[in-house]
């Protein structure tokens, strides 16, 4: 499904949210579809089935996953996710720094968002 980095900063749970929430973003993971159980995944990605059980509630409580006892974790639709709004405050001050750098790199506004831009062109999924 996807590879944790053992070195990196964030924690295991931290990349098992990132990582799932980029499968369900680029619409690898559809609508209602089933993730695997816990124990799978965290047998899957060798890691304890505490991380894996963190990470799907946080997926839940960001409106990603939605949970049915009995049946399992399945993807929510895009209209339930709902925006964290301190995560989006995060976002946006690590994009005002980049703006900066880009200026203080000597990028004209034009320059600069050109590059956006081009980032933006990247991904084919975003709508």
């Amino acid at each position: 499904m996807f590879q944790l980095d053992v070195k990196s900063r964030k924690s295991i749970y931290e990349q098992v949210v990132d990582n799932l929430k980029e499968l369900i973003v680029s619409g690898v993971l559809k609508e209602d579809e089933k993730l695997p159980s816990v124990r799978d995944l965290s047998g899957q990605l060798t890691v304890n089935p505490n991380t894996v059980q963190k990470a799907y509630r946080e997926l839940e409580r960001q409106g990603y996953v939605y949970t049915t006892s009995g049946l399992g974790t399945f993807v929510a639709g895009r209209a339930e996710q709902q925006i964290d709004t301190a995560m989006l405050a995060k976002v946006l001050a690590e994009l005002r720094a980049g703006i900066r750098e880009l200026q203080y790199l000597g990028l004209s506004r034009e320059q600069a968002m050109a590059q956006i831009k081009t980032l933006f062109d990247e991904r084919s999924d975003w709508k």
